[in-house]
């Protein structure tokens, strides 16, 4: 069985500042951003590849989307998601990662070897979006990451 993630939905407070952190500073493409502005969308997404997108909801649809997700239970780290893991290029990561020190976002990372999709590597680091959500960032050496 192959499956893809088609989308991940993060909780946030403000969806337009939710969404220039995603655009401006992680450097991802908008998608639905003017017909969210216009009203005709309920929230704005960012496109992570030609397959799959993260939603930028607010917390305030949150008792709205429970009719059709049930209630979440709570998780020991006291959220239903630990994190969100982005795999990129070299090139991309260094450049994010220059992007993220330019905004002032911090970046936790350690030299030991974390496995991911592709294998184990070395080259990864922990942020958070101004919402508090954490993403990683990751590429793996010798391998080229598609979209």
């Amino acid at each position: 069985m192959s499956l893809h993630i088609d989308h991940v939905v993060l909780w946030v407070e403000d969806p337009l500042r939710a969404l220039e952190f995603y655009t401006q500073v992680i450097g991802l493409t908008s998608v639905r951003a003017e017909e969210f502005r216009a009203g005709k969308a309920p929230f704005p997404s960012v496109r992570l590849s030609e397959t799959s997108i993260l939603d930028l909801m607010s917390v305030s649809s949150a008792e709205l989307l429970r009719k059709y997700t049930g209630e979440a239970k709570p998780s020991a780290a006291g959220r239903p998601i630990n994190h969100v893991c982005l795999a990129m290029d070299r090139d991309e990561f260094d450049a994010l990662a220059a992007r993220l020190a330019a905004a002032g976002v911090a970046m936790h990372t350690k030299s030991n070897p974390s496995f991911g999709a592709r294998g184990s590597t070395v080259h990864w680091f922990y942020f958070q979006d101004p919402d508090g959500n954490t993403l990683e960032a990751r590429y793996y050496e010798g391998t080229q990451i598609s979209s």
